[in-house]
């Protein structure tokens, strides 16, 4: 053998043996330890890992944001269905309000088509809806279904908890009421429903119907008995809505819906606890729109809380308000412990209506007239004196500051003519 060929021959014996050496049989890399091409493929590795868990953090912040949207929108949604059944419709579905508004619009309908009451009321409901909810036609128009009956459903859950904080406020406040101002003996249980109703004397006496005196023994008996001619139904106004809980035979429409625990009821849920305490003067009380411009703050510094009426920015009273008022406070003078459309034989969506058609659908201008007195006188119990926005341009123009600018106008024109 050639020296050539032994040292070629130990030259792969020597290789081979470094091959068996490495473990796991691995080929050694032809790139020295610490090469650039090591370095580069090692700094492409930990970029790919970086680049991974970034798109990673990416896709958990879009699911996290997505989820903290849908939040806050189905807060708003809650938020602003708590008015629905206290200013547009207590009973009627919103569903019910906008298929009313799409079928008038479908068949075209115009101010001579003939329409019933109820599907008036409805399209009445529908037209509160929309002012009540200024974003409601803008958001439906842009929203997939699903997302279109999320809302929907939100709204019914913000509607159904307003409802029920009303009604269990109302529990407690209406019996302190009853009992300050008829001074039951017994007074009433301001916790135990079941001995309310026409079983209590009191309750009862506010409950009667109008048009039946309470204070006659075989009125008292009739009605619990519920005989023939005592029976209460929605077709009678409760004493509790009139004037001093008593009617005129001849004007039942005299003091009609001017009942004192009527009153407190809507101020208790639409302004405040502590202004349902006063409602015997006309307008003489707290200034409630003129209070709120000015407490935005307190002295501290700290956030006013807001009532019901401010965060719907309601400065008005409106029929429905008051409707649903009644109905509040009619079921808290019962005995019904479970809030429920029907009691015995009184339908409270009927009377709902009855009052709702009261103030929407007087017969005549001078029926119409008188409503809207009655309206006034509302507005000013409750919110105050403050009715500037009410003022007639007629009205401003005979007050003494416009006055005094058209006669120093008539005085200056008169000076130039003589000149």
């Amino acid at each position: 053998m050639s020296h050539a060929e032994g040292s070629t021959s130990d030259s792969v014996i020597q290789t081979e043996g470094r091959e068996d050496n490495s473990g796991g049989g691995q080929p050694v890399s032809s790139c020295p330890p610490g090469s650039e091409a090591q370095t580069s493929q090692s700094s492409f590795g930990e970029a790919r890992q970086k680049r991974k868990i970034a798109e990673l953090e990416g896709k958990i912040f879009a699911l996290e944001s997505g989820r903290v949207l849908k939040e806050r929108q189905s807060n708003y949604y809650l938020a602003h269905g708590r008015a629905i059944r206290r200013i547009v419709a207590l009973f009627d579905s919103i569903e019910d309000l906008i298929n009313e508004n799409d079928r008038r619009y479908d068949d075209g309908y115009d101010d001579d088509t003939q329409a019933t009451i109820d599907e008036d009321r409805l399209q009445t409901g529908y037209s509160f809806l929309t002012k009540t909810l200024p974003w409601f036609l803008k958001h439906t128009s842009d929203m997939d279904h699903d997302d279109y009956m999320h809302m929907l459903k939100v709204l019914r859950q913000g509607a159904d908890g307003a409802q029920g904080d009303d009604t269990a406020k109302l529990k407690t406040l209406v019996s302190d009421w009853v009992n300050r101002e008829l001074k039951p003996d017994p007074p009433v249980d301001s916790d135990d429903k079941n001995c309310r109703g026409f079983v209590c004397d009191a309750c009862g006496r506010l409950l009667c119907p109008a048009e039946l005196n309470w204070n006659s023994p075989a009125v008292k008996a009739g009605i619990r008995d519920r005989s023939d001619g005592y029976i209460v139904t929605d077709l009678s106004f409760p004493a509790f809505v009139y004037e001093k809980y008593t009617a005129n035979a001849d004007n039942l429409e005299e003091g009609l819906f001017k009942g004192k625990i009527l009153l407190q009821g809507y101020k208790a849920i639409f302004t405040s606890l502590s202004s349902a305490k006063d409602v015997e003067g006309d307008g003489d009380g707290a200034d409630v729109i003129a209070n709120n411009r000015c407490a935005k703050k307190s002295f501290c510094g700290m956030k006013v809380k807001k009532h019901v009426a401010q965060i719907i920015k309601m400065d008005k009273v409106t029929p429905r308000s008051i409707a649903y008022a009644a109905c509040q406070v009619r079921f808290a003078l019962s005995s019904v412990t479970s809030w429920w459309s029907i009691d015995g034989d009184f339908d409270y969506i009927l009377f709902w209506r009855c009052i709702v058609d009261f103030f929407e659908r007087p017969p005549g201008q001078e029926a119409r007239r008188r409503v809207e007195k009655l309206l006034e006188w509302w507005t000013r119990k409750v919110f105050g004196r403050s009715r500037r926005e009410d003022l007639s341009n007629t009205a401003k123009a005979g007050m003494s500051v416009n006055a005094l600018a058209r006669q120093r106008k008539q005085l200056d024109d008169a000076a130039f003519d003589s000149d």
